[in-house]
């Protein structure tokens, strides 16, 4: 069985499987190619994936001959036609969203596995690239807002006078949101989180946050940990809350998404409006329709004085750590799905089953499913 690693397209730094994962592969007797230049972005040279075992290829002979093939970001329609007919694809393609290739695959009878489909359950845990990401990004959003800001993140006593700390808002307290207070928190700054969830609170005040409470709010039990939609009164409660502590915030960090939906839009313009000149707003949701209802992806714009930075993929940005943890959640997945050396696909398992986009012309995922019979 031969595994395919290629090199992600301009502006992705990671790999999706870095030379000590590809050596755990080849102790499983499969045979790994990785195309040259896979692990720049991440600082790994060629060499070093061949001192391994793995063998060095062009991108068109990975796509035609191997029997897996293994990245982050998805290939495009072109590329996946010149795989093998038998291949399994493993990527992060966005399978409820972008039902455009989703079909596409369906069509063509691909196997493919979409891993922000990965169950949020504690068996899959280990396989979870979404929240292993999101450590990643909730850290790198803080040192952004840190470095961002005209002003100092912690408290100091000089003989210039005494500095007070920053004051920091992190709106969502799921993996990343947790991470970035955490890492606020650490650099001195004040700070505050809200969440829609109840149990987020007892998380957010174990790290030396303060939680800000707004009552009335929905939560579904099987959304797997996920914040779900909410009233219309609800909605505009927390709008009015937010608000009120934006004003007093340095910086707003924010985290809030709902799987397969549209960030729900918590930080309105009269908000930013209302800031202090020289805040900053980092908005994490950008890229999936924005927190903040000025951010926009990828893009650093200023408004009132105001910078909000629609930042997307901040995990790229330290490639070496996140393409690390990626390939441990490459690696359990896949032992899952390989058995002697060759691929075996055991969809009575909730988390291959899960995770599965399609699979011999049929929707294997449930979500996957239940999103195209909507469509």
């Amino acid at each position: 069985m031969k595994i395919g690693i290629l090199k992600e397209p301009k502006g992705e730094a990671r790999v999706a499987l870095l030379p000590e994962a590809v050596k755990t592969l080849l102790s499983w007797g499969t045979e790994v190619i990785v195309e040259s230049g896979a692990g720049q972005g991440s600082f790994v040279s060629d060499g070093t994936y061949e001192t391994t075992g793995a063998t060095i290829a062009p991108r068109e002979a990975i796509l035609t001959t191997a029997d897996m093939i293994c990245c982050i970001q998805s290939l495009s329609t072109s590329e996946i036609s010149q795989m093998k007919s038998s291949a399994v694809l493993l990527a992060q393609m966005g399978a409820l969203y972008n039902l455009d290739l989703t079909k596409f695959l369906l069509e063509e009878k691909r196997t493919a596995f979409s891993m922000e489909l990965v169950p949020r359950t504690t068996r899959a845990q280990s396989m979870d690239v979404l929240s292993s990401m999101a450590t990643v990004s909730g850290y790198k959003a803080a040192l952004l807002a840190a470095s961002s800001l005209p002003r100092f993140f912690p408290m100091f006593m000089t003989a210039a006078g005494s500095i007070t700390p920053a004051r920091v808002l992190v709106i969502g307290a799921g993996v990343a949101g947790l991470q970035a207070i955490a890492t606020a928190k650490r650099l001195g700054a004040t700070v505050y989180a809200f969440d829609v969830r109840r149990a987020a609170k007892e998380e957010v005040l174990s790290i030396g946050a303060k939680f800000i409470d707004v009552e009335g709010a929905k939560e579904d039990k099987g959304a797997g940990g996920y914040a779900v939609e909410q009233s219309e009164e609800y909605i505009q409660k927390q709008k009015d809350t937010i608000h009120e502590h934006a004003q007093k915030a340095d910086a707003i960090i924010t985290t809030a998404q709902i799987p397969g939906r549209k960030a729900p839009l918590l930080v309105e313009e009269r908000t930013v409006l209302a800031m202090k000149p020289g805040s900053v707003i980092i908005d994490l949701a950008a890229s999936s329709g924005g927190n903040c209802a000025l951010s926009q992806p990828d893009q650093t714009i200023e408004i009132n004085g105001v910078r909000i930075f629609g930042v997307d993929n901040l995990a790229t940005q330290l490639p070496q750590d996140a393409s690390k943890m990626y390939g441990k959640n490459y690696l359990n997945f896949l032992k899952l799905i390989i058995k002697d050396g060759a691929i075996h696909l055991n969809f009575e398992d909730d988390i291959v089953l899960g995770t599965c986009v399609c699979h011999a012309g049929e929707a294997k995922s449930p979500r996957v499913a239940q999103i195209l019979n909507q469509s």
